[in-house]
């Protein structure tokens, strides 16, 4: 089976981190395809960003018809809702996939996430998803998301001092890493601090092959249904439903 990994920005260093990831967890015949948005932002980082990644998203699930499940790599679930309705394949994001995850393993947990501007878009998700009474807190560690890219910057170190405040102040029983960028970290840290750590492109890889491989597809009665045909006009005129 093919499985799409999406990276709705432009990073292209942060689509290789997920790939590898992902083709480490994937099952025997499952092909991991990881795409790069072709337009939008270099990352993601609050609601503004999040508008503008969306269209190549769509563009980049359209171009690959055959795909029988779909990962969006970003902990804010860019655009999952309009992707289900590109789509019949079970497609998920990294923040549900890796809450189902946390819930469970532990009883209660902490997320830390990259900026400030970001809670707020998690909180809500984690409301949504149904565990916002498991969820002690979402804390941003002031990272830029891009800073997790580069070598020299002290995001590894302020990760860890955030993680280790959640264990101390929130009494929680897990960590949820809250971005994509923070892929590669997960075991050492799960290993330096003694408790589950997890993040989202493994958990999300997991849970869709699974849905894929029981042959459960995307309902299309109700909010998921295919777009109804009409013109769209300007720049978007390629993405009309037809």
């Amino acid at each position: 089976m093919k499985l799409l990994l999406v990276n709705p920005n432009t990073t292209d260093t942060m689509t290789m981190g997920m790939r590898l990831a992902a083709e480490a967890v994937a099952a025997e015949g499952t092909e991991i395809v990881a795409v790069t948005a072709a337009d939008g932002p270099e990352s993601i980082e609050g609601y503004y960003d999040e508008a503008f990644a969306v269209p190549a998203l769509l563009d980049a699930i359209r171009q690959h018809p055959d795909a029988a499940a779909v990962v969006v790599g970003c902990f804010d679930d860019t655009g999952v809702d309009a992707a289900r309705c590109a789509t019949e394949a079970p497609v998920i994001g990294l923040c549900q996939a890796a809450l189902h995850a946390a819930s469970i393993v532990a009883g209660s947990f902490s997320i830390v996430t990259t900026l400030g501007r970001s809670v707020p878009a998690i909180e809500h998700l984690v409301r949504r998803y149904g565990h916002w009474e498991m969820c002690r807190r979402v804390r941003a560690s002031e990272i830029p998301v891009l800073a997790l890219e580069d070598p020299w910057s002290d995001a590894r170190d302020r990760l860890r001092r955030e993680i280790g405040r959640a264990l101390a102040e929130d009494g929680s029983e897990a960590i949820v890493l809250g971005c994509a960028g923070m892929v590669d970290m997960a075991r050492a840290l799960a290993d330096e601090f003694s408790v589950p750590v997890l993040e989202g492109v493994t958990t999300a890889v997991k849970a869709v092959e699974g849905l894929a491989r029981l042959g459960i597809a995307t309902s299309k009665r109700g909010g998921y249904a295919p777009p109804r045909a009409k013109t769209y006009r300007g720049e978007f005129s390629r993405f009309a439903p037809r």
